[in-house]
């Protein structure tokens, strides 16, 4: 599986998503899409992360931008987690990797000395075209999606 280049076309992709939908990636072309991956449901980073994309979405809106949020945890973690911090966004699951791998975002990564395969936080900006126009990897949460939202406005 290829991994996605800058300022080429995003292969199609189809993932499970919370309000019990599917989300397909070029059934949103005409609209700018922000996709941002994150390690676990309701975890302090994770949480703030998502907080920020909501308390921003109204700008993104009127950008004309979709955002969706995607981890490996299920669709009942999902929904939770959405309900719970009122995200006006979808949160897709992606269980077996395949959306994960195909953006690169899994990563070795070491907690308490242990060794493990977890999701590096990283959020990608597809123009109207469904061409990839910006990605940003290891995000540090605290100004990024302020950074986001300025690379969407320049698009």
């Amino acid at each position: 599986m290829s991994t996605v280049q800058l300022d080429k076309k995003v292969d199609d992709f189809t993932l499970p998503a919370t309000g019990d939908q599917e989300i397909r990636l070029s059934d949103l072309i005409g609209k700018n899409v922000v996709i941002y991956f994150y390690p676990k449901d309701s975890t302090p980073g994770c949480t703030t992360e998502g907080q920020d994309f909501r308390d921003h979405y109204s700008e993104f809106q009127a950008l004309d931008t979709v955002i969706f949020g995607i981890s490996r945890d299920g669709l009942k973690s999902h929904e939770n987690f959405k309900a719970k911090q009122s995200f006006p966004f979808e949160l897709l699951s992606d269980k077996d990797e395949t959306v994960c791998k195909q953006f690169d975002v899994m990563k070795l990564k070491k907690l308490y000395g242990k060794e493990y395969i977890g999701v590096d936080r990283s959020t990608f900006l597809i123009d109207k075209t469904g061409v990839l126009r910006k990605e940003w990897r290891g995000v540090k949460v605290k100004g990024h999606v302020a950074e986001v939202l300025e690379a969407v406005k320049a698009l």
